[in-house]
């Protein structure tokens, strides 16, 4: 009965936001993915009910990496628990310095500016990285291509996630754009920072919506996702329970 007062409590007295995309053939995902397909297999009218068959890759939308998605031995899906899924949430607003360097790298400053203002990060915590990049709109606009056609958009400085894994020991970490590393990284260096994330056996959430809506601080992460035997990743739905 406790458990359920506390439930009462939450949905009265607690603002609920979410973090995931909707999933369609018109979300947003990483540019290298074909799009969602999606078909009718038997319908209401004809058949008595409603089934689709979609197809579609498993890093689709907002989704979670599982460390073997760049790591041969790493873990996959199936293997992270329950409670691994909630987590304390702590946002990081870098959106300023974003909207006046599309090719902004999260810094370890910071994290210490918000510790500054917020407190020493919990150990276990799921930090996100906040860039409003969510509201850029479609795909063109998220990727933000020049006239040579190389993508700018803001993404971690290695050494920040280093500082969160090492220093804070985060359980994992989430951003609004479509990789781990700023867009201008990739060509030069690969995927640095999302290579180390994954190393380090944790999980990680792209593609994220509505940071801006939750507090720096005080938030519950809920990152939830289907349970995939063998699986690199998959689209996720995360929510965040917030004091009003």
């Amino acid at each position: 009965m406790k458990l359920w007062n506390q439930l009462a409590d939450w949905k009265n007295n607690c603002k609920w936001v979410e973090l995931s995309r909707e999933v369609s053939t018109e979300t947003v995902h990483w540019a290298g993915f074909p799009t969602m397909e999606d078909k009718k297999l038997f319908d209401v009218v004809e058949h008595g009910f409603n089934v689709n068959l979609y197809n579609i890759v498993s890093q689709y939308g907002t989704h979670v990496d599982a460390p073997w998605h760049f790591v041969a031995e790493g873990r996959t899906l199936e293997t992270f628990g329950i409670n691994d899924m909630v987590m304390p949430l702590c946002v990081i607003d870098a959106s300023a310095k974003c909207a006046e360097n599309a090719d902004y790298a999260l810094a370890i400053e910071d994290v210490l500016a918000w510790e500054e203002k917020n407190g020493r990060i919990p150990e276990g915590a799921f930090v996100a990285f906040r860039s409003d990049w969510y509201k850029k709109g479609g795909m063109a606009e998220m990727q933000n291509a020049d006239a040579e056609g190389k993508c700018h958009y803001p993404g971690w400085a290695v050494e920040t996630i280093k500082f969160l894994v090492e220093e804070r020991n985060v359980a994992s970490i989430g951003h609004e754009a479509s990789d781990t590393d700023p867009a201008v990284i990739g060509p030069v260096e690969g995927y640095p920072g999302e290579l180390y994330i994954l190393q380090q056996d944790r999980f990680q959430i792209e593609l994220m919506i509505n940071l801006d809506q939750v507090p720096e601080a005080g938030a519950v992460i809920f990152c939830t996702f289907p349970r995939v035997k063998g699986s690199a990743g998959f689209t996720a739905r995360c929510f965040a329970l917030c004091e009003k």
